[in-house]
């Protein structure tokens, strides 16, 4: 299969913030901290789906102002230009009204977005739901990268969320030659190191080692690398049976990855249903920034859709 992406989604020349007003602040940090890394433009975009009803003077008719709600709206946002316009950070404001994930999708196309970053919510009292619907929206269709900055995520704004270490959820199903390809070409932009993990769940443990030893499956991993780039950066590659999001998040902990990397695959209803996928629970609880690659990222760069369990464990969009 041939691999074929964008040159701007590992290395972007324009980043787009989806916010929300108040601004996530640390979602916000990593934005700039991105635009500062790779000399990129950024955008601080803002949907909104309520308006500013005012009164004319004369008539005491109500009216939609769009023009007075854009304006509310952006003035939320220049104190963050000012701080990227000050860290040498070419940045612009871009508020627009409908439904966000609607705005946010048909803006990227319209401007030739490399890239875009948004944060979620803390959870709530009863568990409230970590990432939103917009959020869920974007991850299921957006043709380009999205970085997704969780609530646990720990601020490295005091180091410019310097990358040097890259966590990749990774498998022997096609999809994943994708999501490798890209960790390594994000890997070299970074001189940063690449880990590829592939965990193994309890029920399919005695189909994938069947004639196959950990070591084995290890080196087949290093396989999905393009080989241009094996030489050029330095590999881990780590084969552990047991629950993909313990494991995720545990290695990305102890590797201290600075990112992690999952490819999207289509939800089953019970994920759906109970709110059960492994990225929803990763970007609710990883401690760095999470890229995921949606199903239109995938099948652009040549994946072939995969209906099976085990793609189920790297999907983004299972909220």
């Amino acid at each position: 299969m041939a691999t074929v992406m964008k040159p701007g989604w590992s290395k972007p020349s324009t980043i787009l913030f989806a916010s929300e007003i108040p601004a996530n602040q640390k979602a916000f940090a990593f934005a700039l901290a991105q635009a500062r890394e790779f000399g990129a433009n950024l955008i601080l975009f803002h949907a909104y789906d309520t308006l500013v009803v005012a009164a004319s003077e004369t008539s005491g008719i109500r009216y939609y102002d769009y023009a007075a709600a854009a304006r509310t709206e952006k003035v939320q946002l220049e104190p963050l230009a000012k701080q990227a316009r000050e860290a040498g950070v070419l940045c612009e404001v871009v508020v627009r009204p409908g439904l966000p994930a609607d705005q946010i999708l048909a803006y990227t196309r319209e401007r030739g977005i490399d890239r875009i970053v948004m944060g979620t919510h803390s959870p709530g009292p009863i568990g409230k739901l970590l990432v939103g619907s917009v959020a869920e929206a974007v991850l299921r269709t957006a043709k380009l990268p999205v970085f997704i900055v969780g609530p646990d995520v720990v601020d490295g704004a005091y180091r410019n969320f310097a990358t040097r270490s890259i966590l990749c959820a990774a498998s022997l199903h096609e999809a994943s030659k994708v999501v490798v390809a890209f960790g390594a070409e994000l890997a070299m932009q970074h001189n940063a190191r690449l880990i590829l993990q592939h965990v193994i769940k309890p029920q399919e443990k005695s189909e994938v080692l069947a004639g196959k030893s950990l070591d084995q499956i290890e080196s087949d991993l290093l396989m999905l690398v393009p080989a241009n780039m094996r030489q050029r950066i330095a590999i881990q590659t780590i084969v552990v049976p047991g629950d993909p999001t313990e494991e995720l998040l545990y290695q990305s902990n102890a590797q201290q990855a600075d990112m992690i990397v999952l490819g999207a695959q289509g939800a089953s209803a019970f994920a759906a249903i109970t709110r059960h996928g492994v990225v929803y629970k990763v970007l609710a609880h990883s401690h760095c920034p999470v890229l995921t690659l949606s199903p239109v990222v995938l099948a652009e760069c040549g994946s072939k859709s995969e209906n099976t369990h085990a793609a189920e464990a790297y999907m983004a969009g299972v909220f």
